[in-house]
């Protein structure tokens, strides 16, 4: 099954429902990082808000980094997407293995931790991008974001993400964000509200092949949603190039370089995003100082 994204409008227009099914991307970052699976949730659902929040970008060209970082064992979790959302991201501490929490599920909160900030960074081509920053709640993540939207873009947003995960992988993984418009009446958020508290949570409704679709009627409570947006397909997909470390190669002090071509007479380069290793001979070293030395 391909992942998706659709968004909804509830209750007449005046309640606006995001829905993500992100089971294969998510699956596709666990192997890639070979993360161990509460690892696995924590990342997985902020590779989920991030595509969320990046298939609501304006603009051809919007870009958002999304770094969420706490004082747990996990160290820092980053996630960037453009608007199509094609996502990467990467994990400090990819293997964290803890005892279950209270409730007998990963815990999540335990190892991101609940001390630490949750930073997004919007770059939508204009001169400065938009920065906005939030402590942490609970290093669960979904409150996190709740939390974040409330205090940086002025919003009430009620936040879900979940990834269920065993010992074959992720069996599925995704979220949703609801969010009442200015003219919703407080009887319909209430309902809205009731509806999230009995539907339970999102990655067992994936589990059950729930459509987005039924999620989306089931979490609002109004069986008459109407699709705004769908068709948008979320990938996790990294961009990097043997140019692209080059680049990087040629942003080093000359002296580091040298060191390089006498030393070692070659680069192995891995990228943080997809573990994908870039070697450079000898010889195109001396080629990116030669460059250098002209400028």
């Amino acid at each position: 099954m391909q992942d998706k994204i659709i968004k909804f409008l509830a209750y007449n227009e005046k309640i606006s429902i995001i829905c993500a099914d992100t089971t294969e991307l998510v699956e596709k970052a666990r192997k890639i990082h070979d993360l161990s699976p509460v690892v696995t949730a924590a990342f997985g659902r902020l590779l989920t808000i991030t595509t969320i929040m990046a298939s609501e970008m304006k603009g051809i060209k919007g870009k958002i980094t999304v770094q969420l970082k706490g004082n747990g064992p996990i160290g820092m979790l980053l996630a960037t997407a453009n608007k199509y959302p094609k996502i990467k991201g990467y994990v400090t501490n990819p293997i964290v293995d803890l005892p279950l929490n209270d409730m007998e599920k990963l815990d999540v909160g335990g190892a991101v931790g609940n001390a630490g900030f949750v930073n997004v960074i919007k770059d939508i081509g204009l001169k400065e991008p938009y920065i906005g920053i939030c402590p942490l709640v609970s290093g669960e993540i979904a409150e996190d974001f709740a939390e974040y939207f409330a205090k940086s873009e002025q919003k009430n947003t009620a936040v879900a993400l979940g990834v269920l995960v065993d010992k074959n992988g992720v069996k599925s993984a995704g979220g949703y964000i609801i969010t009442p418009m200015p003219d919703a009446t407080d009887e319909e958020i209430s309902q809205v509200e009731q509806s999230i508290f009995k539907a339970g949570a999102i990655s067992k409704m994936l589990d059950q092949n729930l459509s987005l679709v039924d999620i989306a009627k089931k979490v609002s409570g109004d069986e008459n949603v109407k699709i705004i947006e769908e068709n948008i397909t979320p990938i996790y997909e990294c961009d990097c190039s043997k140019e692209h470390m080059e680049e990087g190669l040629a942003t080093l002090d000359k002296k580091v370089l040298k060191e390089m071509i006498e030393e070692d007479e070659k680069a192995e380069l891995t990228c943080h995003f997809c573990n994908k290793k870039y070697v450079f001979s000898k010889e195109e070293l001396e080629k990116i100082l030669k460059e250098k030395n002209k400028t």
